[in-house]
């Protein structure tokens, strides 16, 4: 695949590099912030190899290309814009204060995706070694083979790493997206997890808590592992700081004094308020939302599986990320996340709607486009499901959500949660609790059948069939009229007739569209010569 060549397209499509302010990618995603959101040309976009879909939300332009190469095609088209990840142009400030709190998080946490997902899988896969799954319950993979004892607690040292540092993951993200020295905010994070204060998950089993002495005053000496609004916030702190800093401070000081002031500032800062009143809002968060799910119970569940995917699509689902981070983090308290248990039956019935339309259509380009993005929603990336195939036929997409509502209500009726993030999808059984893998499997059987069943009957009640066809045929007269548009030509009727669709030729060859789209002229008078 030219990689030089779809990113050199896709440049050229959205206006030109002189129209790019800034491109990031997510999971399966290119989003640009361009200076002229008109000057974007969608049909030249769908004639991109790889390009999967587009959308248009309150400040980006985004462009589904799949998981496993939209990173490759970022890198290209960064490359060619002389942009790099580490240095982006300023993006323009549009949206609600909601629209704008949700990018934040999102270009905040989807940097971290990889790391908190690897070792979140590790979890589970340490969670599968030492669960007793043998021998009526009471004998684990280790127990009944101890030769991989070592094994097993290498792998669950390495899946707690994520989780145990999460302040210098978040701190790094985030002082960078604030504008601030990316190193600086990891430092605050280490600072934040350092081994010489208390460790944040002792605190309320009885160990004595040390503290500090300042000019009288005490200050608990206690680590912030597993948090996240605290680290938010002191980021944002530093960043700010430092970029006041660089403002005053000679140039010939600038280096010294800058990091000095703002890792000893922001670090006083962290453990006289900020970080102890943060870290007490993270906690009524986690128990708030805990307390709304478990309250509302199967209706609550529903609800959230049904309008899991419409929120997908507006891409809020990232406001998530920091929610479930918080759920997990917090996990002795709450027993683990049903954000991601509900997010895995939400896709899983998007793939499956996906494998109803290849069962029932006719169509080879449709048939194409569902074999690969119905297996992707099964693993977990349902964007080429949606906008490729759901959402354009509407009722699959209605299929798919109703689907996933029942199979969300099934696990808020079985306290069903998982315990680390992953793949949100089929083989995200290994990230759920251990006691859960039973559930969690009937949820995704009913949402698998559920969203199959009523694809199909949507199918025939609605006769989806013409609509999939009307769907390819409208593209291809798009493409052709692109094309056409380029060219200026003069056209001369020489008789009167009725124009009709290339369809109603009695000639088999144009009827089949063999040559291409086209219209057909039946005359009904001489011919004649317009003037």
């Amino acid at each position: 695949m030219d990689y030089k060549f779809i990113a050199s397209k896709i440049i050229e499509s959205v206006g030109g590099k002189e129209n790019v302010l800034s491109v990031a990618h997510c999971a399966t995603r290119l989003r640009f912030v361009l200076n002229d959101y008109n000057k974007r040309n969608e049909t030249e976009l769908e004639n991109i190899e790889t390009v999967k879909g587009m959308f248009m939300t309150a400040d980006q332009f985004q462009i589904i290309i799949g998981s496993g190469t939209v990173n490759l095609v970022c890198q290209e088209i960064q490359k060619q814009l002389n942009l790099t990840t580490e240095i982006s142009v300023e993006e323009k400030n549009e949206g609600n204060i909601f629209q704008k709190s949700v990018k934040i998080l999102s270009d905040i946490f989807v940097p971290i995706i990889p790391a908190i997902t690897a070792c979140g899988l590790l979890m589970g896969l340490g969670n599968i070694l030492a669960a007793n799954f043998f021998q009526n319950g009471t004998q684990s993979i280790i127990s009944l083979y101890p030769q991989i004892s070592g094994l097993a607690s290498m792998i669950n040292t390495f899946s707690g790493a994520a989780f145990s540092f999460l302040p210098v993951l978040i701190g790094f993200s985030a002082t960078k997206k604030f504008g601030g020295n990316s190193f600086l905010g990891a430092t605050m994070g280490m600072i934040m997890v350092s081994t010489d204060l208390l460790n944040a998950y002792s605190v309320g089993t009885g160990v004595k808590i040390p503290f500090w002495n300042l000019f009288g005053l005490h200050i608990d000496a206690v680590g912030y592992q597993g948090t996240v609004l605290p680290v938010l916030a002191i980021s944002w702190i530093l960043a700010k700081l430092e970029m006041k800093l660089h403002k005053v401070t000679p140039s010939w000081l600038d280096n010294l004094t800058t990091p000095l002031l703002s890792i000893l500032i922001t670090g006083f800062l962290t453990f006289i308020g900020v970080g102890p009143v943060l870290r007490g809002a993270g906690n009524i968060l986690t128990t708030g939302i805990m307390w709304i799910y478990n309250t509302l119970g199967v209706l609550g569940g529903g609800i959230f599986g049904l309008l899991y995917a419409p929120i997908t699509l507006t891409g809020m689902h990232h406001s998530f990320i920091a929610v479930e981070t918080q759920l997990l983090a917090a996990k002795e308290i709450t027993g683990g996340s049903f954000i991601f248990a509900t997010a895995s039956m939400n896709n899983v019935a998007q793939g499956a709607a996906v494998l109803a339309v290849l069962f029932m259509t006719k169509d080879e380009k449709m048939k194409s486009t569902c074999s690969a993005s119905g297996i992707t929603a099964l693993l977990g990336i349902t964007e080429p499901a949606m906008f490729g195939v759901t959402l354009k036929l509407k009722y699959p997409f209605y299929a798919a959500i109703i689907a996933s509502a029942c199979g969300s209500a099934y696990l808020a009726l079985t306290k069903t949660l998982a315990q680390s993030l992953g793949a949100a999808g089929l083989i995200g059984i290994i990230s759920m609790r251990p006691e859960s893998y039973f559930n969690f499997i009937i949820g995704i059987i009913i949402s698998v059948v559920v969203a199959f069943i009523l694809t199909i009957i949507f199918w025939k009640k609605f006769g989806l069939d013409e609509e999939s066809k009307k769907t390819i045929n409208e593209n291809e007269v798009k493409n052709d009229l692109a094309f056409s548009s380029s060219v200026t030509t003069s056209l001369t009727s020489c008789m009167d007739g009725k124009v009709l669709p290339i369809e109603k030729s009695k000639d088999k060859v144009f009827a089949s569209k063999a040559l291409g789209s086209g219209i057909v002229v039946e005359p009904i008078d001489q011919c004649r010569q317009l003037k």
